[in-house]
């Protein structure tokens, strides 16, 4: 089941990243972006846990608060990067997360020396590399490197929501508070420079945005609050498919060979990755 979590949390982020893009090109601002991202969450999760008399007090705040401060750190420079370099290398940057959860896992988190483990991370990480062949200018070393941020925030956050599954939070609640966080940072934000009103197509972007952003959060949170964490840092890079399928069909975006390629290496590493987990039958 985790790996079925982290494919439809894979799904839901390309989508989402996808309505980022198009929100972008009808001038939608960052802070916009970042409201919208959480509000549907928060208002749907109300109801939700509202209608069945579910409590919003969390065992334990101190997983909260590490894992909303990273998170939104991860979002807010993932997104920058996003504006200010080609979509192609700010995703290769963000989704260098994993990589940061190997070398933790593997460094200090007291995991076994498992090479076909980390073969599979890196074999995933070279799959990306060829899709996307980033190239990076240099006027543009200050997105870049806020990229590379989102990526090791990225990492803290997944590591801390990983935390939240063993105290027995659930997915709903992990979600609710980032959510209102989330949304609490980009309202900061406006009250200093203002709302400007998105046109008829912008918040169909937002829209989609909001829901999708929802889904991918739980789905992650699930796959990340149980079982191996470099199973799930693997299956990941599957974003990378995703997001070239909605290319396509949406911009006319075709992969070349190297890209086809490496679409192929991220496929493997994910399945050597389940097959080292089966196999050992162990979570990290």
């Amino acid at each position: 089941m985790q790996a079925l979590w982290m494919l439809a949390s894979t799904l839901m982020f390309s989508i989402m990243g996808a309505s980022i893009k198009m929100a972008s090109e009808h001038q939608v601002t960052l802070a916009e972006i970042i409201v919208m991202r959480g509000l549907p969450s928060i208002v749907l999760l109300l109801f939700w846990a509202r209608a069945n008399g579910l409590s919003l007090r969390p065992a334990r705040w101190q997983p909260h608060f590490w894992r909303n401060v990273s998170g939104i750190g991860s979002m807010w420079t993932g997104f920058y990067a996003v504006s200010q370099l080609p979509l192609a290398t700010a995703t290769t940057l963000s989704y260098t997360a994993p990589l940061f959860i190997a070398g933790y896992m593997l460094g200090w988190g007291g995991a076994r020396r498992d090479g076909l483990r980390i073969f599979a991370v890196l074999l995933g990480f070279a799959g990306v590399l060829a899709v996307l062949r980033p190239a990076i200018n240099p006027e543009q070393w200050l997105a870049a490197l806020l990229g590379l941020s989102a990526g090791a925030l990225g990492a803290v956050s997944q590591l801390q929501i990983r935390s939240l599954g063993r105290l027995g939070e659930p997915a709903w609640r992990v979600v609710l508070f980032f959510s209102i966080c989330t949304c609490l940072s980009g309202a900061a934000v406006l009250l200093a420079q203002g709302w400007h009103m998105p046109s008829p197509k912008g918040w169909m972007a937002l829209a989609i945005l909001g829901v999708s952003g929802l889904g991918g959060q739980l789905a992650l949170t699930r796959a990340y609050g149980g079982g191996s964490a470099l199973l799930s840092a693997a299956l990941q890079y599957t974003i990378i498919i995703f997001a070239s399928i909605l290319g396509f069909l949406l911009w006319g975006d075709r992969p070349d060979a190297i890209a086809a390629g490496g679409m192929v290496l991220i496929v493997g590493a994910s399945v050597l990755s389940v097959w080292c987990t089966v196999r050992g039958n162990r979570a990290l």
